[in-house]
């Protein structure tokens, strides 16, 4: 045995006699995870936070978090003897004079960029396949707030550099914070101590962004990836796969080297971005001055719906109301407070409501396909196609400028499109759902169309088509098909008024609008009068020397399994981990 060997068996050793480790490494070592692309949407936002940990050390040891002033003098002539604060001259120091610091600099931004894109995404994929749905709903939350730090961390790093795009940035937070009634003007003074802008906010953002808020996205990703581990990881349907097993690979050595291998695929991705695409080139933009505000400025991509709401909403002394001394700015209030909140509220709440409709109480590991799930699948794209429709109005003089297009026309139909795409896009979306398990149906009594064309003795023409193998026939029937929950009468037996009735009434109208419109699962009962039917076809035909209808006839004899229901038919067992 090499030296290198004992010491590592010898600190190993000392250890595990010490701190126990050496059965949780083991236990942990042996998890079973399952094996899926989509996975790795929330390790792709693991890998961008430490990256932005890794870069936002070393910008820290460089940037000056002050608003003082001073002039420039340095290597990029077109800034030299302009007012600045010491924020903007330590970045423009980091771009031009520290080696490697603009590189850095924008491997930060885009892995900024990366992460808020990873969460959304990786929360669609949660969202769609009902992974926040018992026991996981306090995950599903833990998710939530931690996109709305990712959102925090980017708008309060993207303002640090005090230039002019950050600083109207900071300014529209300034009304925003204004808005909000009594309290909003109180409020503004203390986050900018004093009037805008004072000179401490720049110190302020600076606390809040590498310390308290990544301090606290590090705690919520410990709780997360806890709760991932402690309640086993979702699966998607397929044979063999319950809510009481677990069918994948152990953690080592198998996802501990994917995890390694895909860390550096992440880190390689955003360092090549970052030295071939420029992001946030503040030199461009200038120190901010409150009196300059630009046309075509927008902020990062997860803010620009906020720049969107706050665009399309009407202005005028219509939208100002004053109350007892206290101006009340719906023109603010509305588009930048209340409609966030409206949308983020019924996206953390959403599981808990389906919940309700549902009166479901159990645990559930494996995922829904989308299709199953017509209103909760109709509902995430309704959410989404209104987030688009913010996000497209908030480049709204772009687009003018880009198509000579009317920046008042755009506006106007931008309107229209918050209120009526979404509409368009949840009844379009359930109708696919449903068109789709109309389909899964229909393939599993008749099989796919193989094109082939069969004649009988008395004349009768049939196609032959070809029976669906057992993971197929598994993946399609494997499903439940929720009923609406049905509404007792508002009186007992004895005349009297039910206690709770309003609340049953509302829960029962929830519950249509989740499930009366349905596909149930195919049937062992259906499923074998469609057999028996295709087997009789598959014989006449086999008489007429078409020995592959007999095969055909043979292999769509299934397994009768699943449910206690007994309502789905299984597929074959595949071993369990």
């Amino acid at each position: 045995m090499s030296t290198v060997n004992r010491a590592a068996g010898g600190t190993a050793d000392y250890l595990d006699q010490r701190t126990g480790a050496g059965l949780a490494v083991k236990n942990f070592a042996r998890k079973i995870f399952p094996d899926h692309w989509s996975f790795l949407l929330g390790e792709i936002a693991l890998y961008s936070f430490v990256i932005l940990l890794i870069s936002g050390i070393f910008l820290t040891m460089f940037f000056v978090p002050s608003m003082g002033l001073m002039i420039y003098e340095g290597p990029f002539a077109p800034m030299n003897g302009v007012e600045m604060s010491e924020a903007f001259a330590s970045t423009l120091v980091l771009s031009f004079e520290v080696t490697g610091g603009l590189l850095m600099r924008q491997i930060h931004h885009w892995a900024a960029l990366l992460f808020m894109a990873s969460i959304v995404t990786h929360m669609m994929r949660v969202f769609f396949t009902g992974a926040f749905r018992k026991p996981r709903e306090i995950n599903w939350l833990v998710g939530f707030v931690l996109m709305i730090l990712g959102l925090a961390a980017g708008f309060s790093g993207y303002s640090l550099p005090d230039d002019v795009l950050s600083g109207n940035g900071l300014r529209i937070t300034d009304g925003v914070v204004k808005s909000i009634p009594i309290i909003g003007s109180y409020m503004s003074y203390m986050i900018f101590g004093g009037e805008f802008p004072g000179e401490h906010i720049i110190p302020r953002l600076f606390t809040l962004h590498i310390l308290v808020i990544p301090g606290l996205i590090l705690a919520l990703i410990g709780l997360h990836l806890f709760l991932v581990v402690l309640h086993k990881h979702t699966q998607y349907p397929g044979p063999g796969r319950t809510d009481r097993n677990v069918v994948g690979y152990p953690l080592f050595p198998v996802y501990v080297a994917k995890a390694g291998g895909f860390f550096f695929i992440v880190f390689g991705v955003v360092a090549l971005m970052a030295g071939t695409m420029t992001i946030n080139p503040v030199w461009n933009y200038g120190p901010y001055d409150p009196s300059p505000v630009g046309a075509g400025a927008q902020p990062d991509w997860y803010m620009l719906f906020l720049e969107g709401a706050l665009r399309l909403m009407p202005g005028g002394g219509a939208t100002e109301w004053v109350i007892g001394g206290f101006t009340l700015s719906l023109n603010v209030l509305i588009p930048a407070v209340i409609v966030p909140g409206l949308l983020f509220t019924l996206l953390a709440l959403y599981p808990f409501v389906e919940a309700w409709a549902t009166g479901d109480k159990r645990e559930h590991h494996v995922l829904d396909r989308p299709r199953n799930a017509p209103v909760r699948t109709a509902s995430g794209v309704a959410l989404l196609t209104a987030f688009f429709v913010l996000l497209v109005a908030g480049a709204n003089d772009l687009i003018a400028t880009h198509f000579a297009l009317s920046l008042n026309d755009l506006s106007r139909l931008f309107r229209v499109l918050f209120f009526v795409a979404p509409v368009i896009a949840f009844i379009v979306t359930k109708r696919i759902c449903l068109g789709l398990q109309h389909k899964d149906r229909e393939l599993v009594l008749h099989g796919h169309e193989t094109g082939r064309i069969v004649r009988f003795a008395n004349g009768e023409y049939v196609e032959v088509h070809k029976p669906l193998d057992e993971y197929e026939r598994w993946l399609r029937v494997n499903y439940d098909a929720h009923k609406p929950l049905e509404l007792l009468p508002a009186v007992d037996e004895h005349g009297v008024r039910r206690k709770g009735y309003r609340r049953d009434a509302l829960r029962a109208r929830v519950s249509r609008f989740f499930y009366e419109d349905r596909i149930e699962p195919v049937t062992p009962a259906e499923l074998a009068a469609a057999q028996s039917h295709g087997e009789h076809d598959a014989l006449g035909g086999a008489e007429h020397g078409d020995s592959t209808l007999i095969e055909a006839a043979a292999n769509i004899k299934p397994e009768h399994g699943g449910n206690p229901a007994g309502e789905v038919v299984a597929g074959p067992r595949t071993p369990r981990h």
